[in-house]
């Protein structure tokens, strides 16, 4: 309101010579106050999709100290500029998962999905074929979507006998090579031997285990936060349209 009446006084001062000019300038102040007032429009910080199960819903732990919110605080610590947004559920499947990663994905909008499920698959012997198949899709609708993922690899105990659980630590690598996506040997290294690092159910791990969970990621992760984002598929279309 200030400037509003500073450039009518300006006007009744200069006359009509520079009425125009003025009024311009007004017009400009009252139809964009956003932009006089910052300068810029700012800008969302690309996003990472943590999707999994309890071991990342923070189960039995208190909020925000899970190793999902673990990774925000490195992100801030290091000064990079990523959000992250957990869409973990406990007790989730890979059919689950992927029954609503398509709106997971719409939602989000992520740069980067971190994908940890499986191991309930797992623990309830389902089939290796449909559990290949859900992490699959899952990795093909991230990828097509634009964002880059990273796949923890879960393990099971051996009483589920050689030959099922050789088959379901395999799948996890087999599938990061042939989706070209990053692969985190053992979500649980360092943990998994480590009885006193679960909680009671002997499943979940503890707070004091969320740390460890992290430095499993990160390597893994910390190339993607550091390399030029690939285009989407939208960007790349943009430009095939472009440059015609």
């Amino acid at each position: 309101m200030k400037a509003l009446m500073a450039a009518v006084r300006s006007i009744a001062r200069t006359g009509i010579v520079r009425a125009g000019a003025l009024l311009a300038c007004l017009c400009a102040l009252v139809l964009s106050p956003t932009v006089a007032a910052t300068g810029t429009a700012a800008v969302a910080a690309p996003v990472i999709l943590i999707y999994g199960d309890s071991l990342s819903a923070e189960y039995g732990l208190a909020r925000g100290t899970g190793w999902a919110a673990l990774l925000d605080a490195r992100l801030k610590e290091k000064r990079l500029a990523f959000t992250v947004a957990n869409a973990s559920i406990s007790g989730e499947t890979t059919s689950g998962g992927a029954a609503r990663m398509d709106a997971a994905l719409k939602q989000h909008k992520p740069a980067i999905v971190i994908i940890e499920l499986g191991g309930n698959d797992g623990l309830r012997g389902l089939a290796l074929d449909a559990t290949r198949g859900n992490l699959a899709r899952m990795i093909t609708a991230s990828q097509k979507s634009g964002a880059r993922v990273v796949l923890a690899s879960m393990q099971l105990p051996p009483n589920y006998g050689r030959s099922y659980t050789e088959g379901f630590r395999n799948a996890y690598g087999e599938l990061a090579k042939q989706h070209k996506a990053a692969l985190v040997p053992f979500f649980l290294e360092g943990i998994a031997d480590n009885r006193m690092l679960f909680q009671a159910d002997g499943i979940h791990p503890t707070q004091a285990a969320q740390a460890r969970l992290l430095d499993n990621v990160w390597p893994v992760l910390l190339p993607m936060l550091t390399a030029k984002p690939a285009a989407s598929p939208a960007m790349k279309s943009k430009t095939t349209s472009t440059a015609r």
